[in-house]
């Protein structure tokens, strides 16, 4: 590519990803362009009419070149933002959506004074940092079970959240009975049917069980709003996240426990319900409120 200055590199970079049928090719050159400058989005406005360094130059054709291919631009900068952190990511843990935010929201408002929180799953540590962060007197566990999403969580919650514990556990086998005040999780809600309709940055680059929740999606979900009945103290949290059109069935599962109070959705900005809350029965627990 041949760039006069950065607001050129700019316009090249977003027409090549337009071609190659990249959803947001403006977003994603900016985000391409500022990383191999060194400067943020905001800041390519600055520099805009400066001459684009042939050395960057060189780099952003290499880096437009794989995402043109489909490889995740957060894979490519090697960070994705989270609750205002920036975080570690790379092909071994699911990468953090904004939609999950509503996960940490949900927590903040339903039990704001919670001092033991258990994030199940917790792929590159996302919503264990945030709620460390948010709730400074409670104590965070996170767990996950694949050893290469471990090790992205560890350095995340080693940068930004370092009283977290981190377990290599599945769900929640490890902890005893009445362990927590809230369980929290952004589950694999993935049906198989729907794994091949995905784009190819999820498809192909992601960690397919960060994905893949069985034959209607709701594999770990079942067994998360299950066990955690058992680790739970009575009027404490389960927040989960879910797919699009889940709701009925995740609410369903919630009352076929007869554990739980009437749960309680929160939508994402799309409409759609993202964000179910159950407490358990025998204690107060407070409720999302639009």
């Amino acid at each position: 590519m041949m760039a006069a200055t950065v607001r050129d590199a700019l316009a090249a970079t977003e027409a090549r990803l337009r071609s190659a049928g990249i959803a947001e090719p403006r977003a994603d050159a900016e985000v391409l362009l500022a990383h191999v400058l060194g400067t943020t989005r905001a800041g390519l406005v600055i520099a805009a009419r400066e001459e684009l360094p042939a050395t960057a130059g060189v780099r952003l054709d290499a880096l437009v070149d794989r995402r043109a291919a489909r490889e995740p631009v957060h894979h490519l900068v090697g960070e994705r933002e989270f609750w205002s952190l920036p975080l570690a990511v790379d092909r071994r843990a699911l990468v953090p959506r904004p939609e999950t935010e509503l996960v940490v929201e949900a927590v903040l408002r339903l039990a704001p004074d919670a001092r033991r929180v258990v994030d199940v799953g917790t792929g590159s540590g996302a919503i264990a940092a945030a709620l460390a962060r948010e709730l400074s007197g409670a104590h965070v566990w996170a767990t996950e079970v694949d050893d290469g999403a471990c090790a992205v969580a560890r350095e995340n919650l080693r940068r930004h959240a370092p009283t977290v514990t981190l377990v290599r556990a599945d769900l929640l086998a490890a902890f005893r009975p009445g362990a927590f005040d809230v369980v929290v999780s952004n589950p694999p809600y993935v049906s198989d049917a729907e794994l091949a309709t995905l784009a190819p940055e999820v498809r192909e680059h992601e960690p397919r069980g960060a994905l893949a929740g069985g034959a209607d999606g709701l594999d770990v979900l079942r067994a998360l709003v299950a066990e955690a009945t058992g680790v739970l103290v009575p009027g404490g949290w389960l927040v989960v996240e879910m797919g699009a059109g889940q709701a009925d069935a995740v609410r369903a599962l919630v009352a076929g426990t007869g554990r739980y109070g009437d749960a309680v959705v929160a939508r994402d900005h799309a409409g759609i319900e993202r964000v179910l809350a159950a407490a358990v029965t025998g204690g107060e627990g407070g409720w999302i409120r639009s």
